[in-house]
């Protein structure tokens, strides 16, 4: 016996969202896509995706008309139910009177918060919650588990995406940290060349521009290493 309608679309979708990651797409897009995808599985009235960011989870993907809380709304880690499913890593579905549930919190950015049915899946990445994604039916809706293994499995590809996006970020901070210290001390040498002062006098010196010009101390450095440079090739090609 062939598969069935529904395993057709289960299947093209759990393709999709698999060829979506592979894409390598900003974050923000996929997981936009991925509320698209979630909603084609289980036709509800709204979705959420929240990301962890150090103990809050951040709104930064959701289908419904309060589009002015993504990347605004914040939820603490063991707040709500959307807190408590990053906390135990466990899903939550409740196919009725969610909002009647003892972790049940009322946030009111979201009016339409009070929904009968409420679905929340962990965003896991190696065994590590990284985000929740919440589906909501505003009538009774029971989840099959069929619904709740799939959005599971969205979750598990999902957190792995995630995860190489706050890798990247580490990385990239990493790097413009490197940089950064790279032109202090190139413009630290400079300075104690041309003011003949010492390397901590020299650091003092940048840390006051900084303060007095309301500038970074990258943008200090990256000035005197220009004005180096320029006064440098001034002198080689008069």
């Amino acid at each position: 016996m062939g598969p069935s309608a529904g395993e057709d679309l289960d299947i093209g979708v759990l393709h999709e969202v698999g060829s979506l990651m592979a894409e390598a797409d900003a974050l923000h897009e996929v997981l936009e896509r991925v509320v698209d995808f979630a909603l084609a599985l289980v036709n509800c009235d709204s979705c959420f995706i929240y990301v962890l960011d150090n103990d809050e989870l951040v709104l930064r993907a959701s289908r419904n008309p309060h589009g002015e809380i993504v990347d605004r709304l914040r939820v603490s880690v063991g707040q709500g139910i959307t807190g408590w499913v990053a906390e135990h890593g466990s899903v939550v579905a409740l196919p009725q009177k969610a909002f009647e549930d003892p972790r049940f919190q009322f946030f009111n950015e979201v009016p339409e918060d009070c929904f009968e049915a409420f679905l929340s899946v962990p965003l896991l990445s190696r065994g590590r919650t990284v985000g929740v994604m919440n589906l909501q039916h505003r009538l009774p809706h029971s989840y099959s588990r069929r619904q709740v293994q799939l959005i599971s499995a969205i979750g598990f590809l999902v957190g792995a995406e995630i995860e190489l996006a706050r890798l990247e970020g580490e990385n990239s901070d990493l790097s413009e940290q490197l940089k950064t210290r790279k032109l202090v001390e190139r413009a630290k040498g400079i300075l104690q060349r041309e003011l003949g002062v010492n390397e901590e006098q020299a650091y003092l010196a940048l840390q006051r521009q900084s303060r007095q010009k309301r500038r970074s101390m990258k943008e200090i450095a990256e000035a005197i290493v220009l004005s180096d440079e320029v006064k440098r090739h001034s002198l080689i090609d008069p």
